[in-house]
């Protein structure tokens, strides 16, 4: 999801809920303590230089159990992010700590935002020698008796 995109869903929203893609909701009274822009540079294993950039939320538990942070509030800090940082309309990556700190990506279902898993990706299989994924067949289609196959019994085997 893009940063004008939950910018467009959140002045329809009551409250702001986050729930992992396992259908655990982050508790309600998190706080984000952290919007910016991330840039990453680098080289992939087949040496091409690549950039990202992502806008980062951090989201956080505390023990004040009575925070809830309003969908005003967050649009508001969203926009002060903007207007001091300067950040762009990229894809949102969330920070959440489980067992240790995750990077998510962003989604949206109806009434939820969703963190949703992300994984770690070649981009360069074919410089890497990764073979690419063999063709799957139905065993169903394949024929149970080929012409020039041994029948039992026939003595050719």
């Amino acid at each position: 999801m893009k940063l004008s995109t939950i910018k467009e869903i959140l002045p329809s929203l009551e409250n702001v809920e986050f729930q992992l893609e396992n259908g655990t909701f982050v508790p309600e009274h998190f706080h984000v303590t952290e919007v910016g822009q991330i840039t990453k540079n680098f080289i992939d294993c087949g040496g091409v230089i690549r950039s990202e950039k992502v806008v980062n939320f951090q989201l956080w538990n505390a023990d004040d159990f009575e925070h809830r942070l309003k969908p005003a509030k967050l649009l508001n800090i969203i926009k002060l992010s903007e207007d001091k940082l300067g950040i762009e309309d990229a894809e949102i990556e969330v920070e959440y700590q489980s067992g240790t700190i995750g990077k998510y990506d962003l989604d949206f279902n109806g009434k939820n935002f969703v963190l949703v898993n992300k994984t770690t990706a070649c981009l360069a299989q074919d410089a890497c020698g990764i073979p690419f994924e063999k063709e799957k067949k139905n065993l169903s289609e394949l024929s149970a008796v080929k012409e020039n196959s041994c029948k039992p019994g026939s003595g050719c085997c």
